[in-house]
């Protein structure tokens, strides 16, 4: 074993004395131990460099060789190993100006001098708090050439909060990195981590996710509230009709339940209270999913990973031999976890997962795509719900108005109907929206459905039967509107629809 080798395997115990920016930039650590100061570099030391170590240090020191890949593995382990505390480290007070307090961090141009690790915590604990007391579901850290630019992303619209010197960049990812236990060396590959954080009495999983970007690795936090693991089937807001079919089809012994909609529409909470639903002591259920958002008691939840080669469909195999009653599945993304799925649904169990379409009609034409035959499908599908998360009026600013022509045409209202709009105040940061609400519309498969499947009749032919009676999604959203709940133009952005059309 040399001499590295020792330092490294007992680098818990060697605290490094140098500041990060300055060990980042120089490409040089130093340890402290009872046999003395080490300073480990895999570059030659100049002498300006070797003054400036020994008016920082203030004791002797040996300069001692290593490559690059002990010097990345001694950094990691040195800075990995630091205190971080799963909890926000500072309580911030209610009037804490985060903007004011960011604007004050000067980056200093003498890196041993300019201790900036204490101001970056603080920041970096802001930032965080500031995001949960509004509501974000993410936190996007961006370097560019001149700033690094924090957004955050409320009710699925992203703001920009801080615009700070792209120099304290590297403190800010190299901070958020040793919390989540990435590997702080690593700047060419994205790296995946996560760490459970405490606000007060308020428990947030944060999940982490670098990108190597131009100018910096590009860092996005997604706040997942333990809470909404929690969440009560009857608390989700879905319409009576469609809560009503969904329990229904719970209680189903087997079949498979889907659920569609873009990324952020809800779908996983929506499909987590379900399982919530059915977990007792009676039932064996069990879950594959990319990645596992939020731990469920009582259930036996996997993670797939890419890299070992465990799928989706590797998972639902494995599941099979484990005496299942109930399993779900992230999402549907090809045909040999279709057909797992599919098949494992018609032989005594069921089966909940999702898949991206932009309807619920729109799932079966995939699973047909995909190469599912319609005699199977018809004779497993037992309900589908799709829906998407859309942002609530502000109560304290909205306006009373009248659609436009070309609005009341995109959406089907009336242009006489009474309609609200945003207008923004204080309560909503000018925003003119608080919060979100679930529309949706759900396909209960009765026997003129499943006939409909099975003779593989169109889209169109399925939809003008199920949305007979029933309201689509469309007709929940001009509910919404008209009810003064959301907008004309929250309906048109979530739809993509443009005013200036051609109609």
């Amino acid at each position: 074993m040399t001499m590295v080798d020792s330092v490294i395997g007992n680098i818990e115990n060697l605290p490094n004395i140098l500041p990060y920016d300055y060990v980042r930039e120089r490409m040089i650590i130093a340890l402290d131990s009872d046999e003395g100061c080490s300073v480990y570099s895999p570059n030659k030391i100049d002498i300006r460099t070797y003054q400036e170590l020994s008016r920082f240090l203030n004791k002797p020191f040996k300069i001692k060789k290593c490559s690059s890949e002990e010097f990345n593995e001694i950094l990691t382990k040195s800075f990995g190993s630091k205190d971080s505390s799963d909890t926000l480290s500072e309580e911030l007070s209610d009037d804490f100006d985060l903007e004011s307090f960011a604007g004050n961090i000067a980056p200093t141009e003498d890196l041993l001098n300019g201790n900036n690790e204490a101001p970056i915590i603080k920041l970096i604990n802001g930032v965080i708090s500031q995001a949960i007391k509004q509501r974000a579901s993410d936190i996007h850290f961006e370097p560019y050439e001149d700033q690094l630019i924090i957004r955050y992303r409320i009710d699925g619209i992203l703001k920009e909060v801080l615009s700070q010197d792209s120099r304290i960049a590297s403190l800010v990812i190299a901070r958020i990195k040793i919390i989540s236990r990435l590997d702080i060396s690593e700047r060419r590959l994205p790296q995946d981590g996560r760490v459970s954080l405490s606000l007060g009495d308020k428990s947030v999983d944060v999940r982490v996710s670098t990108l190597p970007s131009s100018y910096g690795e590009r860092i996005v936090l997604r706040l997942l509230d333990k809470q909404s693991a929690q969440i009560n089937i009857d608390d989700l807001g879905l319409p009576n009709k469609i809560l009503s079919n969904y329990k229904k089809s719970l209680k189903s012994s087997e079949g498979i339940i889907l659920f569609t909609g873009p990324t952020g529409s809800g779908k996983t909470t929506t499909l987590y209270a379900g399982l919530r639903e059915l977990s007792d002591s009676s039932q064996n259920i069990l879950t594959v999913e990319d990645p596992i958002e939020y731990t469920l008691k009582g259930i036996g939840q996997t993670q797939v990973n890419t890299k070992t080669g465990y799928s989706f469909a590797k998972g639902l195999r494995a599941m099979l031999r484990q005496d299942p009653d109930v399993m779900m599945v992230g999402e549907i993304r090809d045909v040999e976890t279709a057909q797992i799925a599919i098949q494992s649904s018609l032989t005594g169990h069921l089966v909940l997962s999702t898949v991206h379409t932009n309807s619920a009609v729109g799932a079966i034409t995939r699973l047909r795509d995909m190469g599912i035959e319609s005699f199977l499908l018809s004779s497993s599908l037992r309900s589908i719900i799709s829906q998407r998360l859309v942002r609530r009026l502000c109560n304290s600013c909205k306006e009373e108005t009248h659609p436009s022509k070309e609005a009341a045409k995109l959406i089907n209202i009336k242009t006489t109907t009474t309609v609200y709009s945003s207008k923004g105040c204080n309560d909503c940061s000018f925003s003119g929206y608080q919060g979100r609400i679930a529309i949706a519309e759900c396909i209960q498969v009765d026997e003129t459905i499943r006939e409909l499947i099975h003779q593989e009749a169109s889209e169109k032919t399925i939809v003008d039967y199920v949305f007979k009676d029933h309201p689509s999604i469309d007709d929940a959203s001009s509910n919404l509107i008209v009810d003064g709940i959301t907008s004309c133009e929250e309906i048109m952005r979530l739809n993509n629809l443009k005013e200036d059309a051609s109609l």
